[in-house]
């Protein structure tokens, strides 16, 4: 028999909610058993699309307790750490193809009281992070090419997961392994498996009828 597979949080991805009944659907997830709220920010430059911003993050701070995870997917990341940081998020991600200073953007990420991460595109080289280990608390890997959601999870994802997973045993066993693009309940095992510690999820949560069994799914659960 193999080890048993680590517990895994859920992170629902509000891209998918229905924006009309918003304050809603975040209490639905958060009453279903999600662990964290995950919030896609998109400028329209560094992926073709746009998204929503800190009055938005601020408005559901108001509707839930739980932490708000908030992935940067934008050019200019450094001028919306202190908005975000006010506006009530947890955790913030930046990713490394779009930051120039990086040591800077999360040192000021951490200054500003929130946990700070590193997002990696699919066919960015792992090796990118090499010197960025001591200096986050968790990886963000995107499955999927960022800007849109309802993609299909990228297969070769799934081992580049593991290998960032035995990377992190040897480094820094403290960081959080984040996979965001493409979670479905029938990839969930795999991903689980290669090492992931949240799953960020969209349409496998707010598609569903029964939310609380879809989050239970992708806990491994029934």
């Amino acid at each position: 028999m193999g080890q048993p597979v680590k517990p895994v949080k859920v992170a629902p991805s509000l891209l998918a909610a229905d924006f009309t009944r918003l304050g809603e659907e975040v209490q639905e997830v958060e009453r279903a058993g999600a662990d964290l709220l995950h919030f896609d920010v998109m400028d329209g430059v560094f992926v073709p699309n746009l998204s929503f911003g800190p009055v938005v993050c601020q408005a559901v701070r108001r509707v839930s307790a739980l932490p708000l995870d908030v992935h940067l997917m934008v050019t200019k990341p450094e001028v919306l750490i202190e908005p975000f940081a006010k506006a009530g998020a947890h955790r913030l991600s930046v990713h490394v193809e779009a930051v120039t200073h990086l040591h800077r953007v999360l040192a000021q990420i951490r200054e500003a009281g929130m946990v700070p991460g590193v997002a990696l595109n699919p066919l960015t080289p792992l090796a990118s992070l090499d010197e960025v280990w001591p200096f986050v608390g968790f990886i963000l890997l995107m499955t999927v090419n960022p800007g849109f959601g309802g993609q299909s999870l990228i297969p070769e994802t799934v081992g580049k997961l593991g290998r960032l997973a035995r990377i992190r045993e040897q480094v820094a066993p403290h960081v959080e392994l984040v996979v965001d693009g493409g979670v479905t309940v029938d990839n969930a095992p795999a991903l689980r498996q290669a090492g992931a510690d949240v799953l960020v999820a969209g349409t496998a949560v707010f598609a569903e009828a029964d939310r609380q069994r879809a989050i239970s799914l992708l806990k491994g659960g029934s």
